[in-house]
């Protein structure tokens, strides 16, 4: 029997809990990165989202779990497409931009991910600590792999791996990280098209001159 053409069809139910859920996810991006997890109120990311307070904790049992699933989205897809890049064969010189590449799009993209990932850092509590440690842990041993492999084959200067690597995640997530602050001394417009293209070209040539064995040669 074909329905009424008058008839109204009903909402996907499920379609309607994942938009809720994830209009919450982006609320709390902003709220989070904003105020810090400590400043930041759960009734606000809720009415930010178009939702009441209860459907929130309905999806997250707690604002440290709201967090957590925050950075989760964001973690799981740049982690595995990484890991990818920095494991893979061929020059490390190359593969060490690609990564660069990959990571600073990737946090242009989202600049409120940079801000929370900073304040995670800083220790604002211990489980997002061993969120970072167990999400972040492949990524991390892929890259101080990569960085060993490049100073054994005499691609890059003899370095300290930790120490090159906390150097060179710093140089974009610092910089966006502060971005509020760079607008606010310098007056440019950190998102714009043209000075993303020229910080990624600074980021790029700095790990170049700064790590490179030879700076000027092309890679492959």
């Amino acid at each position: 029997m074909r329905p009424d053409r008058g008839t109204v069809p009903r909402a996907d139910p499920g379609a309607r809990a994942s938009r809720s859920r994830a209009a919450i996810l982006r609320a709390a991006e902003r709220a989070f990165s904003s105020h810090g997890f400590a400043a930041a109120r759960t009734g606000a990311i809720a009415a930010d989202a178009g939702v009441n307070k209860a459907l929130l904790y309905y999806y997250f049992k707690s604002k440290e779990d709201l967090y957590v699933s925050v950075l989760a989205e964001e973690f799981g897809d740049f982690n595995s497409r990484a890991v990818a890049i920095l494991t893979a064969p061929g020059s490390p010189r190359a593969i060490l931009l690609r990564f660069l590449v990959l990571q600073f799009d990737a946090i242009s993209r989202r600049p409120g991910f940079a801000r929370m990932h900073l304040q995670t850092l800083l220790g604002a509590k211990r489980s997002f600590l061993e969120f970072v440690r167990a999400r972040g842990g492949s990524r991390n041993r892929a890259l101080l792999g990569l960085l060993r492999r490049g100073v054994r084959e005499g691609e890059f200067r003899r370095v300290d791996p930790v120490h090159a690597a906390v150097s060179i995640s710093g140089l974009i997530l610092f910089y966006f990280g502060i971005a509020p602050v760079i607008e606010a001394l310098d007056g440019r417009r950190v998102f714009s098209p043209s000075n993303l293209r020229a910080r990624r070209r600074e980021v790029l040539d700095l790990v170049r001159f700064g790590l490179f064995a030879n700076p000027s040669a092309s890679c492959p």
